[in-house]
């Protein structure tokens, strides 16, 4: 996304934090293809036979985006990083509600090996509710890596992207990411031999 593009969105955010309907109005074409992108993304990780489409996933982040009350944008990146968050938010509703309509039947699987997550082709396919519920643990001991996490796994955030959105450099970014994602690896697999 262009520079000019970026600051117009960013200009459209600040005019809806201000109260400006017009402004809000104006912004859905803008970063639609962007959300859509971005829902694609996140989908991609769900198994083939998920019920849940990307305009879903958009259309709902959408309305939870706007529901907000009162929100302070810093930018761009700030709205796709809270976008993301919220796409995260919907996709484990949604597989804890599917897990529980199956009555104990198996859990919603997520495959990391796009991601680089693990290791590429010793990464087995997880639970999307066993990524959420180890990285709710990480929060409690580390908040900023599990958003780091968030932004990198869930928002296709580059590092450089997350670092706009964490107000961190780049390079802390990248340890982080790093860090969390041996301890996620390390927290899950204990999950998978203690049966959970």
């Amino acid at each position: 996304m262009g520079q000019e593009r970026s600051e117009e969105i960013t200009r459209l955010l600040h005019g809806w934090q201000a109260g400006d309907r017009k402004s809000l109005d104006a912004l859905l074409p803008i970063v639609y293809k962007e959300l859509q992108r971005l829902a694609h993304f996140q989908l991609r990780h769900e198994r083939p036979d998920h019920t849940l489409q990307s305009a879903a996933l958009v259309n709902e982040a959408y309305l939870r985006l706007v529901g907000m009350s009162a929100p302070e944008w810093e930018g761009r990146t700030h709205f796709f990083g809270v976008a993301a968050q919220l796409m995260r938010q919907i996709l484990v509703d949604y597989a804890r509600r599917h897990r529980a309509g199956k009555r104990g039947g198996q859990a919603e699987k997520l495959s990391l090996d796009d991601t680089g997550f693990f290791e590429p082709g010793k990464s087995p396919d997880i639970d999307v509710v066993a990524l959420d519920d180890a990285m709710n643990a990480l929060a409690k001991i580390d908040p900023r890596k599990a958003r780091v996490v968030e932004l990198r796994f869930f928002g296709g955030l580059n590092f450089d992207e997350a670092a706009e959105v964490l107000k961190i450099s780049a390079i802390t970014v990248q340890r982080d990411w790093y860090s969390a994602r041996a301890w996620l690896h390390r927290e899950m697999s204990r999950g998978r031999s203690d049966g959970r």
